[in-house]
């Protein structure tokens, strides 16, 4: 909306003449404008202005009276402002005047009054600066001579009167220059006085190592005038006498009571007093022989040392009490810490000879810092520590035992110490699974396939860089060593009452309980891995070389490849009609694995038997854990002897031997926890290193429970002891399965160099796997190698089927995952798979017996099919699967096996739908 044009604003119709010209003016351009138009302006103007006169006069008639009005009060109004201008004028003049004005004869009294009052002030200032001034000059006069005379207390005093006065000083009088010369003039005398009160104090008390010397008075300096002990010390300023103070606390603690209480000394009085000389009262101490026992005169020394200051030092010294109560604390701490903590025996034969040094301190405590001193508090240090005196020496006893454990613990190794444990074992796995009571394995349906294990490089030996062995291989454990003249071997300690026990008669044979002497006539095997030697007795004599018999190389299954070969091409020559050869026989489910072993593992229900048979096996342990062993029954010795001796009484909380008995968990604990740390690189590096570790906490465990049911173990150490054996018996067996695992690490990462076994039918890729395998291979077996000769024989196959299942398991997931498989890469693929077919040798006891694989590796049966199915035709698989041979694969697995193996052809969707109806078992 526009601007509203306000009332009293003329609107533009009625705009005035000059409006009008001026628009008129500012719209002639230059060439317009002419003096004619310019006249005419003029002319316009003029008549405006006549006619405004000619309006206004007219105005002014039609209301002539009221501006008569307003003219006469106009006329007024400027009269009276001229009168008051006057007026105002006038007022100024008698105001402001220089000569007679009011404002400058104020201003000049004022000053004159200012002046007055200042010189009054100054007057009554340096009235009151003289009077200060005489008096600090007469204080300084006055101590300045109490100092020249030697009276040093009165100096003092003066000194402080003198301070008073110097902080009393008017403003005025503080700046003047002789008031620094007073002030540096006092200083200096109070300093003097100062320095003769501390050289008067340093010769009435002095402390050194060799002596205590008190004087009870002594003369100044440069004077006269003698000045006692007491007023010495009293006149002290507070910071100085405070700096003495804890000089002198700090001298007696360094020199007379720990120094006392840590080594021999003697300590004697002497006092003297002259006529002319002050009276002096000294004490010396001097050095003890070494060899002297002096545990209990220490006591008496510090005691005449207490003594001596009760009567010649406290005294004299302000607030003798409280410098009394600080000696306090250092003399408690001094007993404990240099006395009877260090005088600890470490032997039971010793305890009452300290008994009696703890009693000596209790009452030292007692009637010296209690009652001499004057500590009145109710908690004396030494008699609580004097209470449970049976506790700390448990506790030093623990250190001590703790600290020889962790000596023991991380000494390096040393196989020399290692002795063999055997231990009964029960069959149950070849019972449950293979059902001979015997030693475990079944009648083979056919013989074990001969493996050539120079052709996969198998018999090299293990690179220098492998771990070294805990036991040498020239004579097992060192137990072949001679015995030294004159020392008569220790007696092993045996492993258990019942289960486990030591081979310590040297005419056993340890082979008869795997029976392999069942046969004297048997032939040496060939393949290091499963040498037998590693099992034999080192103390047996060397049994009768046996006769040279010939080695019967099995023969290995080859109808299936027959078959195979056979159904592929009849396959290849059929393309619309396909007929199925029917075999004749039935092939095996695996070389040298009976279908009755298969048929176990599958079902898991073991066949019942009358009788479950035992035998022997034995495991090497480190002779470090003896030695533990020995050190937890010393402890728990020690224990029931300290707790039987009624040397000390019981404490209010434990009773004697308990902390001392529970040390031999501690030193179980001790062992778990510090071993597998010091020896960590060596325990990954070495597989023979972990299983070791793994016997020794088996072993260890074992014989804990057998300590823990000694009559001599204490019943509150039983429960530790018994918790000691459940964790070494879980660290035995977290151990066990953490080496196999990480050996099973290994195989799955040198496996993932096949890259799934992918492309085989590239010579590279196929180079690849099959070395990816043979390291396999080897690794197996040079894991084999260095855990035979060290666990037990079942535990032994335990580890390596796993280990071997692990490796088997891989290919299998590996091999049934390729989504095709050519024919030149089944071929290949079945190469592979056979190397690991020389792994079987690693589970035969006896080349007259056949292989237990299948009792340890669950997956041996379907691998072992996996290399004969690549290479199978589908007639062959088919004949498998009816006949319940392939029970061990999943129909997925068989399916997508023959999908990957084959072309899609109606042979192969006959063939896929008889797998999908599934195993039919009868």
């Amino acid at each position: 909306m526009a601007f509203p044009v306000p009332s009293h604003l003329p609107r533009k119709r009625d705009n005035d003449v000059s409006t009008k010209l001026l628009s008129k003016m500012s719209e002639t351009d230059l060439k317009s404008l002419s003096y004619e138009v310019a006249s005419t302006w003029v002319i316009e103007l003029d008549d405006a202005i006549r006619e405004t006169k000619r309006r206004i006069h007219d105005r002014i008639q039609t209301d002539l009276p009221a501006f008569e009005s307003q003219l006469s009060s106009a006329k007024s109004v400027q009269e009276r402002l001229l009168q008051l201008g006057s007026n105002v004028d006038q007022l100024h003049h008698s105001i402001a005047d220089s000569e007679s004005g009011m404002i400058p004869q104020l201003i000049k009294s004022l000053t004159q009054h200012a002046t007055l009052v200042q010189e009054a002030l100054d007057t009554n200032t340096k009235h009151s600066a003289l009077v200060h001034l005489s008096k600090c000059k007469k204080q300084v006069n006055e101590l300045v001579t109490l100092t020249r005379q030697g009276k040093l207390p009165e100096a003092i005093s003066a000194g402080d009167v003198m301070d008073h006065l110097l902080s009393a000083c008017p403003p005025p009088l503080d700046t003047a220059e002789i008031m620094h010369d007073l002030k540096r003039n006092a200083r200096a005398a109070k300093d003097r006085a100062t320095d003769q009160l501390n050289e008067a104090y340093s010769r009435c008390i002095v402390v050194s190592a060799e002596h205590i010397i008190v004087r009870t008075s002594v003369p100044v300096r440069q004077s006269d005038t003698v000045l006692p002990l007491s007023a010495v010390v009293s006149s002290l300023p507070s910071s100085f006498l405070s700096s003495h103070m804890n000089t002198l606390r700090r001298d007696l603690t360094t020199h007379y009571i720990d120094h006392i209480l840590k080594q021999p000394v003697s300590v004697s009085l002497d006092s003297h007093e002259g006529a002319a000389t002050p009276s002096e009262f000294k004490l010396t101490t001097f050095p003890d022989p070494p060899m002297v026992p002096s545990t209990l005169s220490r006591i008496e020394n510090l005691a005449q040392v207490l003594q001596f200051l009760r009567d010649h030092l406290l005294p004299f010294l302000p607030q003798s009490s409280t410098f009394a109560l600080s000696l306090c604390k250092p003399i408690t701490t001094g007993i404990l810490n240099y006395l009877l903590i260090p005088s600890l025996p470490s032997s039971i034969e010793a305890l009452p000879g300290f008994l009696q040094l703890v009693e000596k301190a209790v009452n030292f405590e007692r009637d010296y810092v209690g009652g001499l001193l004057g500590d009145d508090s109710p908690d004396k240090e030494v008699k609580i520590w004097a209470d449970a005196v049976g506790a700390h020496y448990e506790r030093k006893r623990r250190m001590e035992l703790l600290e020889c454990a962790r000596t023991i613990i991380t000494r390096e190794e040393n196989d020399g110490g290692a002795f063999r444990v055997e231990v009964v074992v029960i069959e149950d796995i070849p019972q449950e699974h293979l059902g001979n009571a015997k030693n475990g394995v079944v009648s083979p349906l056919e013989p074990i396939p001969a493996v050539e294990e120079d052709a996969w490089g198998l018999e090299e030996d293990p690179p220098a860089s492998a771990v070294e062995d805990l036991i040498p291989e020239e004579n097992g454990w060192d137990f072949d060593d001679e015995v030294e003249p004159g020392v008569e071997p220790e007696p092993e300690v045996a492993a258990g009452p019942s289960s486990v026990e030591e081979s310590t008669t040297p005419t056993e044979d340890p082979a008869d309980a795997w029976g392999w002497n069942d046969d004297p006539t048997l032939p040496p095997e060939d393949d290091e891995t499963t040498d037998s030697s590693v099992w034999d007795d080192p103390w047996a004599d060397e049994p009768a070389e046996p006769k040279p018999q010939p080695v019967v190389k099995p023969k290995a299954a080859t109808r299936l490849e027959k078959l195979s070969n056979k159904g592929r091409a009849s396959a290849s020559a059929t393309s619309s009609t396909v007929t199925s050869p029917v075999p004749t026989s039935v092939p095996p489910p695996t070389p040298a694995m009976p279908i009755l072993a298969r048929q176990a593992t599958t079902t898991h229900n073991p066949p019942p038997s009358a009788s479950r048979p035992t035998e022997k096996e034995w495991y090497v342990v480190s002779g470090r854990v003896k030695e533990i062993i020995l050190l937890v029954e010393d402890v728990l010795n020690e224990a029931t002897q300290l707790s039987k001796s009624r040397i000390l009484s019981p404490s209010h909380h434990t009773p004697i031997g308990n902390i001392l008995g529970q040390t031999s968990s501690f030193v179980l604990e001790l062992y778990r926890a510090l071993y597998p740390v010091t020896f960590a690189n060596s325990l990954s590096a070495s597989p023979k290193r972990a299983f070791c570790f793994y016997n020794d906490c088996l072993w260890l465990s074992d014989e804990v429970k057998r300590v823990r049911g000694s009559p001599n173990t204490l019943s509150s150490s039983k429960d530790k002891l018994a918790e000691g054996q459940d964790r070494l018996r879980a660290v035995a067996d977290s151990w066990y399965e953490d080496s196999i695992d990480n050996q099973c690490l290994k195989v799955n990462e040198t496996l993932d160099g096949t890259d799934g076994f992918r492309y085989t039918s590239d010579q590279d890729r196929y180079d690849e796997c099959e070395a990816a395998i043979n390291q396999v291979l080897q690794d197996i077996r040079r894991f084999a190698r260095e855990v035979k000769p060290v666990v037990t024989k079942t535990k032994y196959f335990m580890a390596l089927g796993s280990i071997v299942d692990a490796a088997l398991s891989r290919i299998l997931r590996d091999v049934l995952a390729l989504f095709d498989i050519p024919e030149v890469e089944s071929h290949r693929l079945s190469e592979l798979c056979r190397i690991l077919n020389a792994l079987e040798s690693l589970f035969v006891e006896d080349p007259n017996h056949p292989s237990f694989v299948v009792a340890y590796v669950p997956s041996w049966l379907k691998f072992s099919y996996l290399s004969e199915l690549l290479e199978a035709s589908i007639a062959d698989i088919s004949y498998l699967f009816e006949e319940k041979a392939l029970v061990d694969f999943e129909i997925e697995e068989l399916v997508k096996l023959v999908k990957a193996l084959f072309a899609d052809t109606p042979l192969r969707a006959n063939a896929i739908n008889k797998l999908m109806q599934g195993h039919h078992m009868s």
